[in-house]
Parts: structure tokens; C-alpha cells; sequence
């Protein structure tokens, strides 16, 4: 199975995300999720940049928090809402939310 999943809000104390299994597995952060796709905590990348995924980060929303596209960790596949509707209709079969 082809597993998208939103995350808005993510938390090393409660990692649901590592315990997914799909062929394959899309992380699309939105909202607040987007400052794990540009901060560094003590020098190093957030841990959901280390998960065995595609990491996708909504353009809109690092906008709307000030953070560049410059900021964003070169693992992350940055994302406009076109290019959102196109992950969830042509790449995922299934779509959750964490």
C-alpha cells in the first residue's frame, strides 16, 4: 500500500509515524509541521527527516511562519497546494492524518 500521511504537529514522545508500515510511505507536513522541515535542534535535522520516507513540506505554510524555501533541509521535497492534490490523488492510495 501507497500510505500518505498530513502531520501537523509532530513529537519525538509519541513517534505513531515510525510504527507505519507501506511500500510506500509519503510524510506531508503542514501547519506546524513545516518547522521540522527547516529547524535544527541542536545542530542536527529534525528526527522525522531520518524516516524511511518521501518528506514532503507545503510551501504555503513555511511562508505563512516566515521560514524560506532556502531553509528547508535538502531532504525535504517542497510543495505548493497544486502539487499537494497531485500527491494525494496520483501517489498515495491511502491518505491519514497525525
Amino acid at each position: 500500500m501507497k500510505l500518505g500521511v498530513f502531520v501537523s504537529q509532530y513529537s519525538k514522545d509519541n513517534d505513531t509515524l515510525s510504527r507505519l508500515k507501506a511500500e510506500k510511505l509519503g510524510v506531508i507536513l503542514v501547519q506546524n509541521g513545516v518547522y521540522n522541515a527547516a529547524l535544527k535542534e541542536d545542530g542536527k535535522s529534525s528526527p522525522i527527516l531520518s524516516k524511511n520516507a518521501t518528506i514532503y513540506a507545503l510551501s504555503e505554510d513555511l511562508q505563512s511562519r516566515g521560514l524560506s524555501v532556502d531553509s528547508v533541509d535538502s531532504k525535504v521535497k517542497v510543495v505548493d497546494y497544486d502539487g499537494l492534490v497531485d500527491l494525494i490523488f496520483n501517489e498515495y492510495e491511502k491518505i491519514i492524518w497525525l
